[in-house]
């Protein structure tokens, strides 16, 4: 089962200065309306390419625009052996809905 966190409480750990890899992995076009702060841009269709990059000591919080294909992006890593995946649950239009800061890409 993927772990999930919702806007909230992934803007409580962040604000505590928790150490989270937050993993965006929507497509270059959608990343130009803006990505969560210090989050890094991995487009979903890469991640089998780039996974010895991923860190398997710290959280990854992936995201996407609604948290469906993040879901299954979570799904892929746990099955290659990753425990420290979640997902965020509602993607980026959860998190911009709560009002949280969205920041330039790039």
């Amino acid at each position: 089962m993927v772990k999930e966190i919702n806007s909230q409480e992934l803007e409580s750990r962040l604000a505590a200065n928790e150490d989270i890899y937050l993993l965006d992995i929507r497509s270059e076009a959608e990343v130009v309306a803006g990505v969560l702060p210090s989050s890094t841009h991995l487009p979903m269709h890469l991640i089998p390419l780039k996974i010895t990059e991923l860190s398997p000591d710290k959280d990854i919080v992936l995201y996407c625009r609604s948290g469906a294909r993040s879901y299954h992006a979570c799904m892929y890593l746990m099955q290659q052996g990753f425990d420290n995946v979640i997902n965020l649950r509602g993607g980026i239009i959860d998190w911009a809905r709560n009002g949280y800061q969205l920041v330039a890409y790039g």
